[in-house]
């Protein structure tokens, strides 16, 4: 077996884990200083917003030895305006200006056709109307709202709303962040910009709900038994299905780099990074929150029912009675056995013992070495 793989069993039985739950705090901290640059990133620079969604002309030309920045620079000096400029496979050129109406794309037509020297009948002209853009950007804002509506709902009904609640915040998150990285780097938005935020809140609510059932399967039963508190059982069912979200977002982050850097950037196929910026980043943010946002929201909000802190309490009392037998043990030479035997039928928390109850384990009761 891989060392991977090995670590992913050891984390799912239990014998080896890390306390996401317990450093919640910084992870919170963690999410709330990256929102906060990506909300200034938007509100400073702002999301630019491609002709589909505020109108435009798109030119494109015939077969052409004209680099893209020449033709980017013939562009924006006919037109005023930037200039978004992209060679095809057959040699064409594909130029896209924002804000044109008819009367100015007439205009620039023939000024465009004067630069490269052609025909103003072989550059063809299509004109986006702002009516246009604006009904793609409700169609999406419409889209998006029912998405997290329904989201909320299915997990309410199939977990409860306390996860609904979580799994909300989670995806807001991934929005903000995505949605500021693009801000940040300026890449043009699209409808294939859409497209990637609804893949990437799949995919960031499937990581999330496969951690959920795992969670509601070990909770049942739980104020039944004394050793594990809420938060111990959600931080076993994070660690128990890790390795499995990590295998599963670099399996999707490595064709998605591949369209981002290599596409998009070393061939220079511009129109690749519209949706495979949004899937990289949402993609990352949503193994992010997942793990460290969703799972420790829901265990600080059922920690705050009364049965919960109830259990909590009855807990806390039964380790620090086991710590002060210890203690009292050790004092008087004897030796200090932590096991007892579990009931098969009992929920499952996580099993790394408590310090004081581990000095023992695997040596019988009752005897010294």
């Amino acid at each position: 077996m891989s060392k991977l793989g090995n670590l992913g069993a050891r984390l799912h039985r239990g014998e080896i884990s890390y306390d996401f739950v317990g450093h919640r705090k910084l992870w919170y901290g963690i999410s709330i200083l990256i929102t906060i640059t990506a909300i200034v990133g938007l509100a400073v620079r702002g999301l630019n917003m491609g002709i589909d969604f505020q109108g435009g002309a798109v030119f494109t030309t015939e077969k052409t030895s004209i680099s893209v920045s020449q033709a980017q620079e013939y562009a924006e000096e006919a037109s005023g305006h930037d200039a978004v400029v992209q060679k095809l496979g057959n040699g064409t050129l594909r130029i896209q200006i924002a804000g044109m109406d008819t009367t100015q794309s007439d205009e620039i037509k023939n000024k465009l056709a004067s630069d490269f020297k052609v025909d103003p009948e072989k550059i063809a002209a299509d004109l986006v109307g702002p009516s246009w853009g604006d009904q793609i950007a409700n169609k999406a804002w419409q889209g998006l709202a029912i998405f997290m509506v329904l989201v909320v709902i299915y997990l309410a009904i199939a977990f409860e709303w306390r996860m609904a609640i979580a799994a909300l915040i989670a995806l807001i998150h991934d929005i903000t962040i995505t949605v500021g990285i693009y801000a940040l780097v300026g890449f043009e938005v699209t409808p294939g910009t859409v497209i990637g935020l609804l893949t990437i809140l799949g995919y960031s609510l499937y990581d999330t709900v496969v951690v959920f059932d795992s969670l509601k399967e070990q909770t049942k039963d739980i104020t039944k038994q004394t050793r594990w508190t809420y938060s111990d059982v959600a931080n076993r069912s994070i660690n128990g299905t890790l390795v499995r979200s990590i295998n599963t977002t670099v399996v999707a982050l490595l064709p998605v780099a591949g369209l981002l850097f290599i596409g998009g950037g070393f061939l220079g196929a511009g129109t690749l990074n519209d949706i495979s910026l949004s899937l990289f980043v949402g993609l990352a943010a949503g193994a992010y929150s997942s793990i460290f946002i969703a799972t420790p929201l829901v265990a600080d909000l059922k920690e705050l029912e009364p049965q919960m802190k109830s259990l909590r309490k009855r807990v806390l009392a039964k380790r620090a009675q086991a710590g002060a037998e210890g203690e009292q043990a050790e004092a008087r030479g004897e030796d200090v056995h932590g096991d007892e035997p579990e009931d098969a039928h009992a929920v499952v928390g996580p099993r790394t013992q408590p310090a004081s109850r581990t000095r023992g384990r695997g040596r019988p009761s009752g005897k010294r070495r």
